[in-house]
């Protein structure tokens, strides 16, 4: 790889370079040459683009050493370009990755208000574009990973370990990868999925390929609205990055008004120990939400009568904070 390095503002600033290697990444370029293609007219005819215009695109990432031209008007893949081959790493304009890659110029919204400035962009919040454009909500799965959250990780510590747990609310789980993985594990407790209508209604097969479709209920429904009541686990795993101080507070008091004096609420992403830095990430801007650290966290727990009982680093480098309803009296 090459031991080229960024010198320059002018070069930090450069907005030609990251679009024409989202241009590649979508068109597959990579791909028609790993297939044989290297000419860039023959690449231009089955990429079924201009070729004048996919020529100076590749000149100028030859020139950024990101492809190799062998001879005049013959591209190879080099180290950096062979990324482009892996559909987990390949920009792509297409779907989410055009939200994601277009939503960056919505930035200075984000800066100036602390509000995401999707709907600006593109019609609708994000949430809401998702459910009204079902080809994005899919890539967005597909993106994130398993069922759209992630590689599933049942084993997170709860106190008092999980004898004493037998139902469990995945509180806007989507399609129910992770409460399938914890039903799995443990045949018996039984779980309630809450999500969107339009998402829940495609956890049955997650669910049946699990084998623990008998032990689920799905709940279509916004998880502002109330939860359904009694469980002794109400997991939070990746939602509360996604919202702003104020509907944190909502969510989590929703999960409050649902538990009984001994349930806990577990909460996997959104809250970081106090000496964390800081990190800007493209779901900050999309959704206009934070990461809370600890301290402040405690005091949006309280908000919502509750109050931590537990805060953890796993070694897999995730953050577990476990919250419990404060008795009245």
């Amino acid at each position: 790889m090459s031991d080229h390095k960024v010198t320059s503002l002018e070069e930090l600033s450069d907005l030609c370079t990251p679009w024409c290697i989202h241009v590649v990444g979508t068109l597959r370029i990579a791909d028609h040459i790993a297939a044989g293609i290297d000419d860039i007219a023959d690449l231009a005819k089955a990429a079924g683009c201009d070729y004048f215009a996919l020529r100076v695109v590749l000149s100028h990432l030859v020139n950024k050493r990101v492809f190799d031209e062998i001879q005049p008007g013959r591209i190879a893949l080099n180290e950096v370009s062979q990324g482009l081959l892996d559909p987990t790493r390949r920009p792509d304009l297409h779907g989410i990755g055009g939200r994601m890659a277009y939503a960056w110029g919505t930035l200075p919204t984000f800066v100036q208000t602390g509000q995401s400035g999707y709907a600006d962009m593109f019609g609708l919040p994000f949430w809401e574009d998702l459910e009204a454009h079902p080809e994005i909500a899919e890539s967005f799965d597909a993106l994130m990973g398993p069922a759209g959250h992630g590689t599933p990780d049942p084993n997170f510590p709860v106190t008092g370990g999980w004898e004493n747990v037998k139902t469990v609310v995945d509180v806007g789980g989507g399609t129910g990868a992770m409460l399938a993985e914890i039903l799995r594990n443990r045949p018996e407790i039984r779980g309630t999925l809450v999500d969107l209508p339009k998402t829940v209604a495609r956890s049955n097969e997650i669910f049946q390929k699990a084998g623990v479709a008998n032990r689920v209920t799905v709940s279509g429904q916004n998880f502002f609205d109330p939860l359904p009541a009694g469980a002794d686990l109400y997991l939070l795993k990746k939602v509360l990055n996604n919202w702003s101080d104020r509907e944190k507070v909502l969510i989590l008091r929703r999960c409050a008004e649902a538990a009984h004096p001994a349930s806990r609420i577990v909460i996997l992403g959104g809250i970081s120990p106090d000496e964390t830095p800081h990190e800007l990430a493209i779901d900050l801007v999309m959704l206009g939400g934070r990461v809370s650290p600890l301290s402040e966290f405690r005091q949006l727990a309280l908000e919502a009568n509750l109050e931590i009982s537990a805060a953890e680093m796993q070694a897999s480098g995730g953050y577990v904070v476990e919250c419990k309803p404060i008795q009245s009296g």
